[in-house]
């Protein structure tokens, strides 16, 4: 199979944060084999917040309070990532590698809303209790000579190296929800703060056999309803495709990366004909020199929104909104230590002839991190994170987030 698929069966990004890129549990039975991985983070997160009451940007990302006492916050929650449990299951007939995949991850958040990420507005009270996400659930079959077939639900291909590259992953980044009376199962790290989230969904992809470097994957996915607009059925999938590049030269290893993803957007619930079609692509790579680490991605849409997918993408006529930003970052490690630091925009533009207001125009952060490895598989975290908001109409919040905890993946 490709380095793509190879990494997508051991569970996207629990696994790639392994030291030991083993599973932590592999059981053989006949021509079967079974894996575990998974992950437990748990950070202290404090938030300084703006003063501003109610915020000034709408869809900013700087955390805010009502002045005094309440422009901080505390929270004890997970990080960027949520908890995890993965179990695959891996056989070969045929000389077909085949390949089912199933993603659990609970948090330790308190979510009674259903959704672990979302509350139902009575806030962070006793008696509740935790949610538990299923991100993914799909098979792949295929082999290194015809390429491998992925079926189910699973992380998408635009924006999924920018995450996956974030030196917060295994952190914190900015607080987002953690900064709030209702913490959520994780937290932005630099999402919607150079790149937008990759998200989860049902597809059908092709990823072709890697030849000198090179491998591409294409495929269909369920077309997501615009968070902020235009919502109906979909006479059409959604559609994502992905470039990759591996190189060792001169004692240098190079990834580089390019997706795309394009949707038809369809309003059937009003009159004002939201009807459109969203597009975006990305590119980016990284290059390690022994421990010196550089690495950078830059993404660019019409129709596709800020922060998640096809949020605030159009204006409510049918009139797309463009959007763009980067992330920028450098790390170094010395022996069990390393240290980070990234910078991250998100832009938003308006429509066509859209009068200003208080949407948001830009979100932007700086991240420095200190991440120590105490055993090959517990790493030690501590991260400050300072973020800017700034609305279509001059407002603008600002906040600051300090946390530190630990990232245990097995």
């Amino acid at each position: 199979m490709t380095e793509t698929n190879q990494r997508k069966l051991i569970a996207a990004a629990v696994a790639m944060l392994s030291s030991t890129g083993a599973s932590a549990l592999e059981l053989n039975a006949g021509d079967y084999k079974f894996t575990v991985n998974g992950n437990i983070n748990v950070h202290y997160v404090y938030s300084d917040c703006d003063s501003s009451s109610p915020a000034a940007v709408t869809g900013g990302l700087a955390c805010t309070g009502g002045g005094g006492t309440a422009k901080s916050a505390s929270a004890v929650t997970n990080g960027l990532l949520p908890a995890a449990l993965t179990f695959g299951v891996l056989t070969t007939q045929n000389g077909i590698d085949i390949g089912a995949h199933f993603g659990f991850y609970p948090g330790i958040s308190t979510n009674d809303g259903g959704s672990p990420n979302l509350t139902d507005g009575s806030g962070n009270v006793g008696l509740g209790t935790t949610g538990l996400d299923v991100r993914q659930v799909y098979m792949t079959f295929g082999n290194k000579d015809m390429g491998t077939v992925t079926m189910g639900r699973n992380f998408g291909l635009f924006g999924f190296d920018a995450i996956i590259n974030d030196i917060t992953i295994p952190g914190v980044g900015v607080a987002g929800a953690a900064a709030s009376g209702s913490p959520a199962n994780t937290t932005l790290g630099s999402i919607g703060l150079g790149y937008v989230y990759v998200d989860t969904l049902a597809q059908i992809n092709y990823t072709t056999p890697t030849v000198a470097g090179l491998a591409a994957t294409v495929g269909i996915y369920d077309p997501l309803n615009s968070a902020t607009g235009a919502r109906g059925r979909k006479t059409q999938p959604g559609f994502q495709g992905k470039l990759t590049y591996n190189a060792a030269l001169s004692g240098a290893k190079i990834y580089l990366s390019s997706s795309f993803i394009t949707q038809q957007q369809r309003d059937d619930f009003s009159e004002s004909s939201d009807d459109y079609r969203s597009y975006g692509a990305d590119m980016g790579g990284k290059i390690n020199i022994a421990d010196l680490e550089l690495a950078g991605w830059y993404y660019y849409g019409k129709g596709l929104g800020t922060t998640g997918l096809f949020f605030f993408s159009s204006d409510g006529n049918g009139n797309r909104r463009g959007s763009n930003g980067y992330l920028a970052q450098a790390s170094y490690k010395f022996d069990a230590l390393k240290l980070g630091v990234n910078y991250g925009t998100s832009r938003l533009g308006l429509a066509e002839g859209e009068a200003q207001s208080d949407i948001v125009r830009s979100n932007s952060k700086i991240t420095g991190g200190v991440y120590y490895s105490l055993t090959k598989n517990l790493t030690l975290v501590g991260e400050v994170s300072s973020v800017t908001a700034k609305s279509q109409n001059g407002g603008k919040n600002e906040a600051m987030n300090f946390n530190v905890g630990s990232f245990l993946s097995f």
